[in-house]
């Protein structure tokens, strides 16, 4: 972290402020606190503020915990030159931050944030992480609700947004995809001017993008060329050539949004494959998995929504071949009153695959499963006397359901009928 003096920290009046000296870090877990840090304990973290000292570290209690992060943030941030990125959007935000972040950092010094931490917790620390030599930022940010973006825009100050996709999600607290459209958008109300925002050709985005102090990069994921292992992307009319690490179509879509934000940072588009081998996605977010018998399990199951849904159920039609096609799936959570109709739609895109669905939880009646179960542990269940050996299995549904561990339960079992064969 760039480092912050005590009387700095200290004139924030966050809280109860213990210890001296100047901070190079700021942590929200005593066990890795120690000398030259600010524990700053979090939720029931107060039980462990002497662990923290026990271990040379400043700590905080905060009056306010989500306040006194902004306002370390933010001290933080303004002493950084760094170019910050926020990715935002429905789907595609931590794929798409973990894509970018890979292709930087053979380039600059970047930091980017863990898994999916996007929210007013998450935000704050990954901006903490900030050093001197920091040359890009590449955040990720959530939305649960208008004005949320906006909040954590003003702490990470962006000066490039990137926008994989805007579709249902959060329905229940906004109504309408138009409404999704405007609070994924006050991200790029908040940037500077001669800021760059990168959004789709086209879509619900589009009446929000008003500004003319800024630049608009527009990618279109329909014209990604893929032939014999390579994907070919054309950003600014410049061709980029990448042996990518995965085969999703919607990955390459979300590939083609960071390598516009890769260009937009002056980073050298002849040498974006040098990052490529580390590509590394966050977990649970398409993970294949071979099985015995020639048969594969896609682990797609840290969340979901229609459009992820259903770029899920046509990537395993395309990926199965003739292999007999099986998705567990569960609710697709929050979109309110029309959950029914959005739920319906992809039991009939199923249908249409010719996909066989499992399905997990109340919601999932209206895929019209040829299974059902009432929770994970009876997907488990069902998935032991519905999958055979070579099929080609899709797991997915919103992290409430639970299902990211019946990936592995079904690899387990497979292997099991591989010995026993």
């Amino acid at each position: 972290m760039i480092p912050l003096a005590w009387d700095e920290v200290a004139a924030l009046e966050l809280g109860e402020l213990v210890g001296s000296g100047e901070l190079t870090r700021v942590v929200a877990d005593s066990r890795d606190a120690g000398a030259g840090d600010l524990f700053v304990a979090l939720n029931s973290g107060i039980r462990y503020v002497d662990e923290a000292r026990g271990h040379g570290a400043a700590t905080l209690v905060p009056d306010d915990q989500e306040a006194a992060l902004a306002a370390l943030a933010s001290l933080v941030r303004s002493k950084s030159s760094a170019n910050v990125v926020a990715i935002v959007g429905s789907a595609g935000k931590t794929t798409t931050k973990d894509i970018l972040a890979a292709l930087c950092a053979p380039q600059v010094p970047t930091i980017w944030a863990e898994k999916s931490l996007n929210n007013e917790i998450g935000l704050p620390l990954t901006v903490c992480r900030l050093e001197p030599e920091t040359e890009v930022l590449v955040t990720e940010m959530g939305m649960r609700g208008l004005g949320q973006v906006a909040a954590l825009s003003e702490i990470a100050r962006p000066t490039v947004v990137v926008v994989p996709h805007v579709g249902a999600e959060h329905l229940e607290l906004l109504g309408t995809v138009e409404r999704v459209a405007e609070a994924n958008a006050e991200a790029i109300s908040a940037l500077p001017a001669g800021g760059v925002a990168v959004v789709p050709a086209a879509g619900p985005l589009d009446r929000y993008l008003v500004r003319d102090d800024i630049t608009l990069r527009r990618f279109d994921a329909a014209r990604i060329d893929r032939d014999d292992g390579v994907t070919r992307f054309t950003v600014d009319g410049n061709v980029v050539e990448l042996e990518l690490p995965f085969t999703q179509r919607h990955l390459a879509a979300n590939t083609l949004a960071a390598l516009h934000a890769y260009d937009a940072l002056g980073l050298p588009l002849e040498h974006a494959a040098d990052g490529v081998a580390d590509i590394v996605l966050s977990p649970w977010r398409g993970e294949e998995t071979a099985l015995p018998g020639g048969g594969f399990v896609v682990n797609d199951a840290y969340n979901a929504n229609p459009d992820s849904m259903r770029a899920a159920l046509e990537h395993l039609a395309e990926r199965a071949g003739d292999r007999r096609k099986v998705a567990i799936l569960g609710e697709m959570a929050e979109l309110g009153e029309t959950s029914g109709g959005y739920h319906r739609a992809i039991g009939v895109l199923a249908a249409e695959l010719g996909v066989a669905v499992i399905g997990v939880g109340e919601a999932s009646n209206a895929y019209e499963p040829i299974a059902w179960a009432a929770d994970a542990a009876g997907a488990v269940a069902e998935a032991r006397r519905v999958v055979r050996p070579g099929d080609a299995v899709l797991v997915k549904a919103s992290r409430a359901v639970g299902l990211e561990g019946i990936a592995d339960e079904i690899t387990n079992f497979a292997r099991a009928w591989s010995l026993s064969s």
